[in-house]
């Protein structure tokens, strides 16, 4: 039995790097052929009779991790120079203000039809309008170079400024002055050890000459965010700065005070880390969605009453984008619908407490709406390509 698991697991992760390499060529999201192929893998089980242990306990763990290593990549990639400052500015922008506007709406809906409480409303409305980054940036390949980056920073921001956000609601009880005194000492504290942590862990990577460093180093990152997580800090901080360190490098090399550092070896150590983190990221996202792909049910998918509410909500996510796009003056299709919702989404409605759910906004609802946001994603696959095409001919 165990040697057949090793086989279904190998040939799982085989198909799954397939999706991968040629996404690029079909044009399709990575995550739809996921979720199918889990949801295929359930029903061969079902058809020969294998029984599965419950791996429903699994997903939270295996999409924290995902969005560790999600966010560490993507800030890793966040270059901080005067040649890319016009579009960090536009994307922080885009990150946070559709993010407010829409779960502001969908709040404002949800407690005048629906009787919800304002916190309970809000808790359940800023997952939707968090961007994916794990399927937005892979789904970007093909884009011209600016909007490329312009989805890297995008979604990167997006993906921080939307989890520190829902969990500071999932926290506090009530929103008073207090709630927000305590959240900024919280920022405070988290800075302090962010910085702290960030000079330590450059230190061990420029220094540990031992062939096993990398993953020691990212269980390392790892441990600090779960246990800031204990004391209810913003963990991502964390992790945003010293993914930004590590991508800036080669600016920070320049500072005086600095050269007394063997900047230059940690340079190139920093380029081995990200093909490292780049792998297991790729391994903790495809578990994530195959797994999910294997809890959907038939009846999800089916569900008329959730799909009258998915519709809309997927309309609104960009008639907002819409809006926010043609004021930075960054209005075209690819970047319109390059905002799929995914592991983020799912992972945060999955830490949400039975007495903070609400009803109506269920497995169904997140299903049908991260496939709808993912079909129309190969719409700016497409349309990315009859851009860049004459680019290519020229």
């Amino acid at each position: 039995m165990s040697n057949t698991i090793i086989i279904l697991l190998c040939i799982l992760i085989l198909i799954a790097y397939l999706f991968d390499i040629t996404s690029s060529k079909t044009k399709l999201p990575t995550v739809i052929l996921l979720l199918a192929l889990g949801w295929g893998l359930k029903q061969i089980t079902m058809i020969f009779g294998f029984e599965l242990p419950n791996i429903t306990l699994i997903l939270p763990i295996v999409g924290t991790f995902g969005l560790i290593l999600i966010v560490l990549e993507g800030s890793i990639d966040l270059e901080m120079n005067s040649n890319n400052a016009k579009i960090i500015r536009q994307s922080f922008f885009m990150a946070i203000f559709p993010l407010i506007l829409f779960s502001a709406t969908l709040t404002y809906i949800l407690m005048e039809y629906a009787n919800i409480p304002l916190r309970i409303a809000l808790i359940n409305s800023i997952p939707l309008g968090i961007i994916s980054s794990a399927i937005a940036i892979p789904s970007a390949r093909n884009f011209k170079k600016q909007d490329q980056e312009f989805i890297i920073y995008e979604s990167s921001f997006s993906d921080i400024f939307g989890v520190i956000l829902f969990n500071f609601l999932l926290i506090n009880e009530s929103i008073h002055l207090k709630a927000f005194g305590n959240f900024a000492l919280q920022l405070v504290i988290i800075l302090i050890v962010s910085i702290i942590a960030t000079l330590g862990l450059s230190y061990l990577l420029n220094k540990i000459n031992h062939k096993i460093k990398f993953i020691p180093i990212i269980i390392l990152i790892v441990l600090i965010y779960s246990i800031s997580k204990l004391f209810h800090l913003p963990s991502l901080i964390f992790i945003l700065i010293f993914g930004i360190t590590l991508a800036n490098i080669e600016i920070l090399k320049t500072k005086s005070w600095l050269k007394r550092f063997n900047l230059k070896r940690l340079s190139a150590e920093t380029t081995k880390f990200k093909d490292i983190l780049s792998e297991g990221t790729f391994l903790v996202r495809i578990s994530f969605f195959i797994i999910f792909g294997f809890l959907i049910e038939l009846e999800d998918l089916k569900n008329l009453d959730s799909l009258f509410i998915a519709i809309p909500i997927s309309l609104g996510i960009y008639f907002v984008r819409f809006i926010f796009l043609a004021l930075i003056k960054k209005l075209n299709a690819p970047l319109l619908f390059n905002a799929p919702r995914g592991l983020i989404t799912i992972l945060l409605f999955v830490t949400i407490d039975a007495k903070n759910q609400i009803e109506f906004i269920n497995n169904s609802l997140i299903t049908q709406i991260i496939i709808i946001t993912s079909i129309l994603l190969i719409l700016a696959q497409f349309q990315s390509k009859e851009i860049t095409q004459p680019e290519v001919e020229e």
